[in-house]
């Protein structure tokens, strides 16, 4: 179970107007015990009454004193919230813990806590606790669910108190907050061979062989465990120890995953828009080649990247493999529609270099967009797109989705370029599609000595 960073907040000492904030505190019942005492007090100096003097001073200072220790007490009550988890997906719930410690030496009258949270969270919950010993504390959770991802801030945390006799109550807002993410939801994808041109993407290792000529090969020093067929005699007899030939030297595979973020290129909002399918489908796709070894990129058409992420992406190791997992979610999690027009920034940062393989998810393309597209796989192992026609995912789910004629035309120019390209329907599963791709390159491509990825 992960947890998000606790706040912790002690209500402030200094605060202007103290006297008048609790005063302005008293209920109902307060202000008619002090009306009704110094009604009393009147007619008793009136009348010249001693015995209802005194009951008139009972009446208006119990109020009062209510008001002057509720207020000393409120500033000695301490708040602590805890996120479990403080990343979740889009569509999962998250469980807030807030406890509520009493650091005075004096008993707390009843306490109502109220925590602020943004509406698409759910309603603000609120919660009744009972008289707190000093030095104890109390426990309450709840919790928020949201179908859309981003950054939300929980908090800050309100706390009412009370005295015994109801006559008065405060409102402390504390001063600390709390943000949960919500991250695209990701789908598992199927091991497949996407890989091709004889890039050799086996266990998200690239091999690339050393020059094999007596003369250029390079020697290392036996390990244990080598095959003796590959030992070096003449450099076994110059050394004076035993060498083998360093026949192979592997490298890291890449992939490179690009979204498209043009506004022009999306229709509708919303859960189930196509925006936010293309969204999660980038962050599946990103996940599953580095739980793979991939080292992966993230591209938007205005080629902004991951924060820390570099130039040649992150390397699906170890404990760098869930970092760059969850820095890439916290960029998917807030990227919105982009203001630009075009691809061409995207496509230049990937024609600088070997992307190895190239996956896309591209929104509506004109005819000029598209050709700029046809040239990027020219550096790449192989190429995946996954267009959305905006026009069927505009329509209503009861409606048949079909491709126009537009999205038909830009699919063929795409495969004619060397993309394996598809068209992404309404509901569409990515893992389906995942695998159509698979089998579609299979076509086009041998697949023989390749490790799925």
């Amino acid at each position: 179970m992960s947890t998000g960073g606790a706040g912790r907040a002690e209500a402030d000492r200094g605060e202007a107007g103290g006297i008048r904030t609790a005063l302005a505190g008293l209920t109902t019942r307060g202000r008619s015990f002090l009306a009704a005492g110094i009604a009393a007090a009147i007619c008793a100096y009136v009348l010249g009454q001693s015995d209802l003097l005194r009951v008139g001073l009972l009446l208006a200072v119990l109020p009062l004193l209510c008001a002057a220790v509720l207020y000393r007490t409120r500033h000695r009550v301490a708040g602590n919230r805890r996120l479990s988890p403080a990343r979740v997906p889009a569509g999962s719930e998250a469980r807030v813990h807030l406890r509520m410690d009493n650091v005075s030496r004096l008993p707390t009258g009843l306490l109502m806590l109220q925590d602020r949270v943004p509406y698409v969270l759910g309603p603000r919950p609120r919660f009744v606790l009972d008289r707190v010993e000093p030095g104890g504390h109390r426990e309450v959770s709840y919790r928020v669910r949201s179908d859309l991802r981003g950054r939300y801030p929980l908090g800050p945390l309100q706390l009412r108190l009370t005295d015994p006799f109801g006559m008065c109550e405060l409102t402390r807002a504390f001063s600390t907050f709390d943000t949960l993410t919500v991250i695209p939801r990701v789908d598992p994808l199927a091991p497949v061979r996407l890989s091709g041109e004889a890039k050799g993407y086996g266990d998200g290792r690239q091999r690339a062989l050393a020059l094999a000529g007596e003369d250029d090969v390079i020697p290392r020093g036996y390990r244990y465990g080598d095959d003796l067929r590959r030992v070096h005699w003449r450099s076994t007899a110059r050394y004076g120890e035993l060498m083998v030939r360093r026949e192979e030297q592997p490298r890291r595979s890449r992939c490179t995953v690009l979204l498209d973020t043009r506004a022009i290129g999306y229709e509708g909002a919303g859960p189930d828009s196509a925006f936010e399918w293309a969204v999660s489908g980038a962050a599946s796709v990103l996940v599953h080649m580095l739980e793979r070894g991939f080292t992966v990129r993230l591209l938007t058409d205005n080629g902004s990247s991951v924060p820390g992420e570099g130039a040649d992406g992150f390397a699906g190791t170890g404990q760098n493999s869930a970092d760059a997992a969850g820095l890439m979610m916290d960029t998917l999690a807030v990227i919105d529609h982009s203001d630009g027009t075009g691809l061409s920034r995207a496509y230049d940062l990937l024609r600088g270099g070997n992307e190895g393989l190239l996956v896309a998810f591209l929104g509506d393309l004109d005819e000029d967009q598209a050709a700029v597209v046809a040239k990027m796989p020219q550096r790449s192992g192989a190429a995946v797109a996954f267009v959305l026609d905006p026009g069927t995912w505009a329509r209503e789910a009861t409606d048949v989705p079909g491709p126009g004629e537009r999205p038909a035309e830009r699919l063929r120019m795409l495969r004619e370029a060397g993309w394996t390209a598809l068209g992404v329907p309404r509901g569409a599963s990515l893992n389906d599609l995942w695998r159509q791709a698979d089998r579609e390159r299979s076509g086009l491509t041998s697949v023989g000595g390749e490790a799925p990825v």
